[in-house]
């Protein structure tokens, strides 16, 4: 988008996560023409949002992202294999990690339907299978088991977004 600018130098991303009043990280993405000024800016501005900042280039997924998909991927298949329950794998995630949600909890939380699309830009964007969504995700994104937001995904939830047992 930058290159179709008159002043790609000024140009800049802000991804903020979700629920972003709650979440304090915002990653900065610069271009490859983006100046040190406006980052500096934008630095600036996310302070004064009262959130921490981070700065990667714009590549697909940034950083967090391109650490998290493989994370939930990895848990999911982890599930599809028969190598823990769903309960186990999130509980290890919490306890083991020190997370505050498992990684099959959050897939749940971000909606099933998203996470399949981040993983497609990914695996798009670089090739590399660790991207790729696992298809026991797709079943379920087939299936309309999109997570918090359908009251069903790899948990059961009631219409308050609590979760329920099956």
């Amino acid at each position: 988008m930058a290159a179709v600018t008159q002043r790609p130098d000024r140009f800049i991303g802000m991804h903020f996560f979700n629920p972003v009043p709650v979440m304090p990280l915002v990653e900065i993405t610069r271009g490859r023409d983006t100046s040190d000024a406006t980052v500096a800016a934008t630095l600036s501005l996310g302070k004064a949002m009262g959130k921490t900042p981070i700065t990667s280039l714009d590549y697909p997924g940034f950083i967090v992202n391109r650490m998290l998909v493989p994370f939930i991927n990895e848990a999911i298949r982890a599930l599809m294999e028969g190598l823990g329950t769903r309960e186990d794998i999130d509980q290890g995630a919490r306890l083991g990690l020190h997370h505050p949600m498992g990684p099959l909890e959050l897939a749940d939380f971000v909606g099933l339907d998203t996470h399949v699309h981040i993983c497609d830009v990914l695996y798009e964007g670089l090739h590399d299978p660790k991207f790729a969504a696992p298809p026991l995700l797709r079943q379920l994104v087939e299936a309309g088991h999109h997570g918090r937001k359908t009251g069903r995904g790899f948990y059961r939830y009631g219409p308050d977004g609590s979760r329920i047992s099956d």
